[in-house]
Formats: structure tokens, C-alpha cells, sequence
């Protein structure tokens, strides 16, 4: 199976499935030095881990990750960064009863088809949990970018189902399962949920993530623009059917007086590129939409076929997040990390020695909002 690393200089591989003893991700490329602890990269797998509220499967899962190596005495040492998340709380045995048929909406028939066969207990390699390791590998990428350049990562739930949440305050994000950044309408999200779980039904979610003080200059003006590896991490993000960068889909009904980010000595008056000019960064927020499709294991029962190509009845029994998006906020952060990193290193190799004449303006004008 190919396809299971990301990025160029700094390169993440994960392995395991779902049900399997462990999960976890080899990195490759971050440099050495860089002060390392297992506590570093707890404090986002803490914030994706499953069981945190009521909204949310039930699997228990501590997702302590372990450093096996490329840490020596607290430092990275440049060698490859192997880390491991031991699954503890798998019950296979909900998934007996799917081995000879195929889930609407899931991976299982085009999985069985290209390899032949497939492990179902909850979506084997092609598990949603395996985003876990990721938001551990890209922890250390926020670490590193962050005392280089100052650059932070942040997102939020913008909508739910039908439901649409103004942004309010970034400091309410945390404050709630939602990742919401407004504390006002989590008792309208809680009942719609309750709701929805007691239809046995599920839905989806729009989530924003940004990233600020991203230096000038990452990505390539042309097949390996900044956007574009941007758009290809979060399409690898487990249920993600679109992305926006900037204005995104918008840009359609503008026209080019209003789409076009006038620029002045004092800052950026608008940020509708979303943070990149010609897939080369800005220096203004990276700002980044992603959406994500209704969980597709519900309990009410769905017309599909057997092995045989017999017409059935599926219903999914297990543990399963009702609403995926409620969780994708810290993997969205992460995915979005990953690629600022992998492109910081990539024009740190080339452009390192580059000075140009004219000082960078802000990344916005004072009082201008562009969030």
C-alpha cells in the first residue's frame, strides 16, 4: 500500500488500523535541537481523543503517545522520529456482522475491490483514527515553527448540520466540545445533536483553521504552490469533500474592485487571497475552510449489497461520532502545520540567502477585519 506519507523535507508516515494493537507515525526531516517531550504532543491529542463529551463516540482511548527515538536528552537529534499510540479500547466484535456486506458511504467497496479484501473492524487503515499520530507528528512541527518564526495555528467550528455559528471570541474555542468560538449557541448545538442521536441519524460541519505570523515566501509559483499542498492535506483528511482557501467559493459572485487585497504602507486592507499570492505566502493569515460530510456509520438502516452482490439491509452498529466535525478541529490545525512546515524547510533550502530591498508590510491594516 502507497500513499502513506506526507510532505518532502519533513515527511510523515503513519501505520496501523483502528483495531489493531497501535497506531503511530515515523517523522523524518525535523531538524535537530529542538527541545522534545512526550508532554508536548499530548496537549492536542488530548484535544482530538475520542470520549471527551457526550457528543462524541464513546470509545475510550487515553492516546498516550510514546517517543521510540530521533529524541536524545530532550533534543531532537535529526533522526527519525518514531512515535506510538497503543489502541486499548477496540470491540471488534461490532463489526462481525459487516464482513460480508458493504456500508453505504464508507470505503468498504472501493477498498475491497482495489486490495481484494479488507479488515472492517472500524474501517481498518482507513480509520479516522488514524489521524491521531498526525496531530502528534504535527505537534512537533507547531513547536518549531512557532520559536522560528513566532507562527500560530488556531481553529474553529463555523457550522454544524444546518446550523451556522458567528465567531464571536477565539479565547471560547477550548472552552467546549464544540470548538466553538462562541460560548452563546453550544445549548442550541447540544439539542440538535441530542436530537440527531436519538434519530440515529448524522450530519456535518464546516470547520475554519488559520494560521498567523507565517513568514513571506513558502511554496512554488506553480505545481507545488502553498495552496495547493494545502488543498491536498485536507483532502486527506478522513470525510473532507471540500476546501476553501480565502474567499474560496465566494471569489465567484465578487468582482475584481472587491476580491483583489489592495495593499498600503500600514497593511493588507482585505485577505481574500486567504493568505497566499501565486501559491507563495503572504505573509498575511493563512485562512482555510474545510467541509466534512455526515459520518456515514448511523444506526438507521441503508439499502446496499453483500460479496455477492445481493441487495440488503445495512445498519452500523459500534461506537461512533454522530457528527465528525466536532473532532476535526486539532486535525485540521495539524494537516495545516504539516505543510507550513514541510514548505519553511523546502525554502529555507532554497531562498535562505535571499534579501530583497523593500521591507514586508503587516499582514493588516490597523482596525481592519479580516476574519
Amino acid at each position: 500500500m502507497s500513499g502513506n506519507t506526507l510532505g518532502l523535507l519533513f515527511t510523515v508516515t503513519t501505520f496501523g488500523e483502528s483495531h489493531g494493537p497501535a497506531i503511530g507515525a515515523v517523522v523524518d526531516g525535523c531538524p535537530p535541537g529542538l527541545y522534545l517531550s512526550e508532554a508536548d504532543l499530548q496537549i492536542d491529542l488530548d484535544r482530538r481523543k475520542p470520549g471527551t463529551s457526550r457528543h462524541v463516540t464513546q470509545r475510550k482511548e487515553e492516546d498516550r503517545v510514546e517517543i521510540l527515538s530521533g529524541v536524545f536528552e530532550g533534543k531532537t537529534t535529526g533522526a527519525p522520529i518514531a512515535l506510538l499510540i497503543r489502541n486499548t479500547d477496540q470491540r471488534s466484535q461490532d463489526y462481525g456482522d459487516i464482513l460480508q456486506t458493504f456500508r453505504p458511504g464508507h470505503a468498504d467497496y472501493a477498498y475491497h475491490h482495489k486490495y481484494g479484501f479488507r479488515d472492517p473492524r472500524g474501517g481498518g487503515r482507513s480509520s479516522a483514527r488514524l489521524t491521531a499520530p498526525v496531530v502528534a507528528a504535527a505537534a512537533i512541527a507547531k513547536k518549531w515553527l512557532y520559536e522560528q518564526f513566532g507562527t500560530e495555528f488556531y481553529g474553529y467550528m463555523s457550522q454544524l448540520g444546518e446550523i451556522e455559528i458567528p465567531f464571536k471570541d477565539h479565547t471560547q474555542i477550548d472552552q467546549n466540545p464544540f470548538f466553538s468560538a462562541n460560548a452563546d449557541i453550544i445549548p442550541q448545538l447540544e439539542t440538535y445533536m441530542d436530537e440527531l442521536r436519538k434519530a440515529g441519524d448524522s450530519c456535518g460541519a464546516r470547520i475554519e483553521v488559520r494560521a498567523r505570523k507565517v513568514p513571506i515566501g513558502l511554496g512554488e509559483p506553480l505545481f507545488d504552490k502553498l495552496d495547493a499542498a494545502i488543498a491536498h492535506a485536507m483532502m486527506g483528511i478522513n470525510a473532507v469533500k471540500g476546501v476553501e482557501i480565502g474567499a474560496g467559493f465566494k471569489s465567484v459572485s465578487q468582482r475584481g474592485s472587491e476580491h483583489g487585497d489592495e495593499m498600503h504602507p500600514d497593511g493588507f486592507a482585505s485577505n481574500n487571497a486567504g493568505g497566499t499570492l501565486g501559491g507563495i505566502s503572504s505573509g498575511q493569515d493563512l485562512r482555510v475552510s474545510i467541509a466534512i460530510k455526515p459520518t456515514s456509520s448511523i444506526m438507521s438502516a441503508k439499502q446496499s449489497i453483500d460479496l455477492d452482490g445481493k441487495a440488503i439491509s445495512v445498519q452500523t452498529k459500534g461506537r461512533h461520532d454522530p457528527c465528525v466535525g466536532i473532532r476535526a478541529t486539532p486535525i485540521a490545525e495539524a494537516m495545516l502545520a504539516l505543510v507550513v512546515m514541510d514548505h519553511a524547510l523546502r525554502h529555507r533550502a532554497q531562498c535562505a540567502d535571499v534579501t530583497v530591498a523593500v521591507n514586508p508590510i503587516p499582514a493588516s491594516r490597523p482596525g481592519s477585519k479580516l476574519d
